[in-house]
């Protein structure tokens, strides 16, 4: 397994930007895809975006499509999460997510893909 840990979360209002990271700690692991999910107070956890390692595919969400955009460092074996255009509806705790699979697009919206997971950060988005 291996360590996530994300940094970046905290308060906007709505239409501002915030940018989170998740760090994979170093190791063997296999970077197959990193995934980002959220959980809104008493909702299930949702598919948020994720991006293929090897060759930087993404996939998102359709509410965050366009609004939001992830990357990756791979010496720092980090991703980003550039988020943009807040709305009150992102308001969530966000986690990363680590496969050792290089998912395709079409399994990256699902958590049962996924072997580990950061503890969260919690993103308040008010008007």
């Amino acid at each position: 397994q291996v360590h996530l840990e994300e940094f970046g979360g905290g308060s906007a209002q709505a239409g501002d930007s915030l940018r989170l990271t998740c760090r994979a700690s170093a190791g063997t692991t296999r970077m197959g895809a990193l995934g980002w999910f959220r959980q809104a107070s008493g909702q299930e956890r949702e598919f948020v975006g994720a991006i293929r390692w090897r060759d930087g595919t993404t996939e998102y969400s359709d509410s965050v499509k366009g609004r939001f955009t992830t990357t990756r460092d791979i010496t720092g074996r980090t991703m980003n999460l550039q988020m943009n255009a807040l709305k009150l509806e992102d308001t969530a705790v966000y986690y990363c997510a680590h496969s050792e699979r290089p998912l395709f697009t079409t399994q990256m919206a699902f958590p049962e893909q996924y072997g580990s997971w950061g503890q969260g950060t919690q993103v308040t988005v008010s008007s």
